[in-house]
């Protein structure tokens, strides 16, 4: 599975994904009123981009990783964080514990869940009033328009999957379809605050990001090699040597509704 290709790169993963907007970071710990008291589970927390400055704050804090690897340099990060723990599992089949969370949380990981039982799973897990926290990650268009669509071209070329003629939207025309949350009748509450974050790239840093997502690395590796070469060149022949990338997070809050 596709889910599973970033165990592989777990200490690439590590150091060349992108953290999260500290803005975004203090609104969801405002919003959970996260301190000793409160207890948190993410699901999903790859190597702790999210989950150190969560247990930060001193909460309680189970973190359910799938890829073995990666929970190993999630748990070497919270090694100074005696209330936080992170399980290796595949949360769609955890058993849930019997006392509930005040906050549950997944940053860029909720898709991978089994769409049919991930909104009523996590509800069960939280406390009635109880935070359900999603950080979706977007790309969009910002500064280098003009590298992303001649990158398309490489991508067309080398991957036989990619759809002709696409093009990132920008930050206005791009968001996440809530109706999971408010149509079901296990959430309330609704809203989403939106944080932009421009990261720029040499041509090895982009490239290290790339081989840190899962289309890329399910690629073939002749078609790999050639994806990578022909972005290489683009960056390094015609935009002098770096790129800009941006990102849109949104930060998705839904309270549980009691009952």
């Amino acid at each position: 599975m596709l889910r599973d290709t970033f165990d592989t790169v777990a200490e690439r993963y590590d150091r060349v994904r992108p953290t999260y907007p500290p803005a975004l970071v203090r609104q969801l710990v405002r919003a959970a009123g996260l301190g000793p008291d409160r207890r948190v589970l993410e699901i999903g927390p790859g190597t702790g981009q999210l989950t150190r400055p969560l247990a930060r704050t001193g909460c309680r804090l189970t973190a359910v990783e799938l890829g073995p690897s990666l929970a190993a340099v999630a748990r070497r990060h919270l090694a100074a964080h005696p209330g936080a723990e992170v399980v290796t599992a595949d949360f769609d089949r955890w058993p849930l514990p019997a006392e509930p969370f005040d906050l549950v949380v997944s940053a860029t990981a909720f898709h991978w869940l089994d769409p049919d039982a991930r909104v009523a799973k996590a509800a069960e897990a939280l406390r009635p009033g109880g935070l359900l926290a999603l950080v979706t990650t977007h790309h969009v268009a910002g500064a280098n328009v003009e590298f992303f669509a001649q990158a398309q071209r490489c991508y067309e070329r080398w991957d036989p999957a990619t759809p002709p003629g696409l093009r990132l939207e920008g930050a206005d025309e791009t968001a996440t379809d809530l109706r999971e949350l408010t149509d079901g009748g296990l959430f309330e509450e609704v809203t989403v605050r939106r944080h932009e974050q421009d990261i720029t790239y040499s041509a090895d840093g982009y490239l290290e990001v790339l081989l840190t997502y899962s289309g890329h690395l399910a690629l073939d590796e002749p078609a790999l090699r050639g994806l990578l070469a022909c972005i290489r060149g683009l960056i390094e022949e015609r935009h002098g040597g770096s790129v800009t990338k941006r990102y849109l997070h949104e930060l998705i809050l839904a309270e549980r509704r009691a009952g």
